[in-house]
């Protein structure tokens, strides 16, 4: 049996940006991993990453991520996935980015966490051993999507079998966006039909109920904006229905 490992950044970026994919792989039988690097739990947040939490209305005394681990276990089961991994590492804010602006800026001199991504995958790519390997573009450059993307090249995957998605929703504020220079060139767009998945994706998406007001405005903004933009990517390379995109060496 054919396994895929999806590798998500944060408790989301996975479904929102390949879903339908991660939906199809598994009507068609294929074993299905989720790894998410940054979800450690952080004891009274200060500062910027407090206010990431009760700008949702969470208050200081909420545990955010072992909310968001729930979200993330709930889309888990609502899509069949076989094998959830949470990294126990830091997001952003908890790493000296103080502010909004300073998350979508180059990494931190200080910011060594490109390493401890690498030692957090690393055993999962070994135990699982995935025939396929889905990866962000860093699209929009949040700076942890960029340390995991950049994080991945040492790790001796070989390169027919690594996937870059586009990061949903910045791909769809961006559409301009070019992926992190650790993205290899040279690599071609591989569309993905999803169009009888896209409800399954949307079903699973919504289980991420902290960040649908704002990503998307709630449950019907996030169902119109991935429908409008999954029909856009199809429409866009010349497909019907809907497609999610990625870049590859030439995996089939």
């Amino acid at each position: 049996m054919s396994t895929a490992l999806f590798v998500s950044p944060h408790l989301d970026d996975v479904a929102f940006s390949c879903g339908g994919t991660l939906a199809a792989l598994k009507a068609k039988g294929w074993t299905v991993a989720l790894v998410t690097v940054f979800t450690r739990s952080v004891p009274e947040p200060k500062g910027f990453a407090l206010q990431c939490q009760t700008s949702k209305g969470l208050g200081p005394e909420v545990d955010y991520m072992a909310l968001r681990r729930d979200e993330d276990r709930a889309f888990a089961d609502c899509m069949g996935v076989d094998h959830v991994v949470w990294g126990d590492l830091e997001e952003a804010p908890h790493r000296g980015y103080a502010s909004p602006e300073a998350l979508f800026q180059p990494p931190r001199p200080d910011d060594v966490i490109e390493a401890k991504v690498a030692k957090c995958l690393r055993p999962v790519l070994w135990e699982l051993k995935p025939d396929r390997v889905f990866v962000p573009q860093a699209l929009g450059s949040h700076v942890d999507h960029v340390q995991v993307v950049r994080a991945m090249k040492g790790l001796g995957i070989p390169a027919n079998q690594v996937l870059y998605y586009r990061d949903t929703p910045y791909a769809v504020r961006q559409p301009k966006a070019w992926p992190d220079a650790a993205v290899p060139q040279g690599l071609c767009p591989l569309a993905v039909d999803i169009t009888e998945h896209l409800p399954k994706k949307v079903e699973g998406c919504v289980r991420y109920g902290t960040q649908l007001g704002f990503q998307f405005g709630g449950v019907d903004g996030l169902a119109r904006t991935l429908t409008a933009f999954h029909r856009m990517e199809a429409q866009a390379r010349g497909q019907t229905g809907a497609a999610e995109v990625f870049l590859t060496e030439g995996v089939s």
